[in-house]
């Protein structure tokens, strides 16, 4: 199916032209084309839709040892007991691709000419493209019961299916580039496409918090080098999102307010640590950043979600964060020039139920680089403790990130 994507107050004149093309890969599984150039974006053309790989439906019965047909099973969710926190199990992902050879490189699109080899992308050419994860920590099996369960009838070990829903999202059929070298056009897609999935996800049954990210660089633990990124639909609220609602609701309480509204005005009053500025975005390092590296990017509008962005802010977006990306890539300086930096992109939302009414979008960007060749990594007090010791201070960021501009 092929339909023009429209934003909100599509009038505007900086509306985005988008089309949206869905269909399902041999497997089964969704596959999103994002078009902005022609004569796709028009309808004149439509990408290739079909999917030759001779791939079994992934929700078909199985072989188990016994010679039976078994119903598929997905990941479980186990509720850790010490913290409340419910943690994927998704043994399947032991087997996920990792660092296949440039012929080998699943999310480049088919050659053209060639066999059509065991590529996600059919067509041989694309704009933005999302699908859904073929190696996902979260799946949602048809039919399947939800319901939390016991365990060797212990109350302390609670499990259920880890539902949900797992997508990757690519910014260039160009392997070698990079979310910061797409251009602000192909930028507008890519904002689109993290509104449009965000709306979609959040619709679907038992979902209960959408994430939009990018890992990038070795230093993180890519192990795909295409421009990418993932979605994922989850069917609990995160942990890092249940204790910024706590810290919100407990602000409500005393001061009546939205915390994160006071947060960017305090950063737009005292401006020591505001980076960049337009007409509808700002970026900050946060009063208390713990990475080496971290920069905080919010709309100067109270919003909960990418779908309830204007037209007009997300065009600002998709230049303003070209602009954010070109900056951290000139923060270090090695021998031969700027260090295109490691880092975590992560858009924090408003779950799709609870807490929407003290919930703000804002977009976190940080990096475990903290010098040219040095990382930071995990210690003790961190991973086990969870008590983080920052290695710099937010000043010291932020000046740097002043002095690039």
């Amino acid at each position: 199916m092929s339909t023009p994507l429209s934003s909100p107050a599509t009038a505007e004149p900086d509306a985005a032209r988008v089309r949206r093309t869905s269909t399902r890969l041999a497997d089964g599984r969704e596959l999103v084309y994002y078009d902005d150039s022609e004569p796709y974006v028009s309808g004149a053309a439509t990408r290739r839709l079909d999917d030759p790989r001779p791939l079994p439906d992934r929700f078909a019965p199985v072989m188990g040892a016994d010679g039976a047909a078994h119903p598929v099973t997905g990941p479980e969710l186990r509720l850790d007991p010490l913290t409340g926190e419910w943690i994927p199990m998704a043994a399947h992902r032991m087997n996920r691709t990792f660092l296949p050879p440039a012929d080998a490189n699943p999310l480049a699109p088919a050659a053209p000419g060639a066999a059509y080899q065991d590529g996600e992308i059919p067509d041989t050419d694309y704009d933005v493209v999302v699908f859904e994860n073929r190696f996902p920590s979260l799946l949602t099996v048809p039919g399947a019961d939800d319901a939390t369960e016991l365990v060797a009838g212990e109350p302390l070990w609670q499990r259920r299916p880890a539902g949900g829903r797992c997508e990757v999202i690519c910014f260039s059929s160009d392997p070698t580039a990079s979310l910061a070298t797409v251009g602000p056009r192909r930028m507008r897609t890519v904002v689109e496409a993290w509104a449009d999935r965000t709306r979609a996800l959040s619709e679907l049954p038992g979902v209960e918090q959408v994430f939009c990210f990018e890992n990038r660089g070795k230093e993180i633990g890519v192990t795909l080098h295409h421009p990418h990124g993932q979605i994922y639909a989850f069917p609990y609220v995160t942990p890092r999102t249940r204790t910024m609602l706590r810290q919100a609701r407990a602000h409500h309480d005393a001061t009546g307010r939205v915390l994160l509204r006071d947060v960017l005005d305090a950063e737009l009053r005292h401006r020591e640590r505001v980076v960049l500025e337009s007409e509808h975005w700002v970026a900050y390092v946060p009063y208390a950043a713990r990475w080496p590296v971290e920069v905080h990017l919010a709309p100067r509008r109270d919003v909960p979600d990418l779908p309830a962005l204007t037209n007009a802010e997300r065009a600002d977006l998709a230049t303003t964060y070209l602009t954010l990306l070109d900056r951290l890539d000139r923060f270090f300086v090695g021998d031969d020039g700027p260090v295109p930096l490691p880092y975590i992109s992560a858009w924090h939302q408003a779950p799709v139920r609870e807490g929407r009414e003290l919930s703000r979008l804002h977009l976190q960007v940080f990096s475990v680089l903290r010098a040219p060749g040095r990382l930071k990594y995990l210690a003790g007090v961190e991973s086990a403790m969870a008590s983080w010791v920052s290695d710099t201070t937010p000043e010291r960021i932020a000046h740097r990130l002043q002095e690039i501009a």
